[in-house]
């Protein structure tokens, strides 16, 4: 991992939260939806969220 300040730190593991929260907000209302058309935009919309938190968590190790 690359040397971070303490602040940039706080900074990339409050951003990971806020990925992970719309990941699990977008997959649950594509639970919720029965539009065929808009669940695929939301159940999308949670994998770009996804690629996200990866990335995050991959640079953070």
């Amino acid at each position: 991992m690359p040397s971070l300040t303490a602040k940039e730190l706080t900074a990339l593991e409050d951003t990971l939260g806020s990925e992970q929260n719309l990941v699990k907000k977008f997959q649950a209302l594509a639970s919720l939806c029965n539009d065929t058309k808009i669940r695929a935009e939301l159940e999308g919309m949670a994998q770009v969220h996804q690629k996200h938190v990866n990335a995050l968590a991959q640079f953070l190790q």
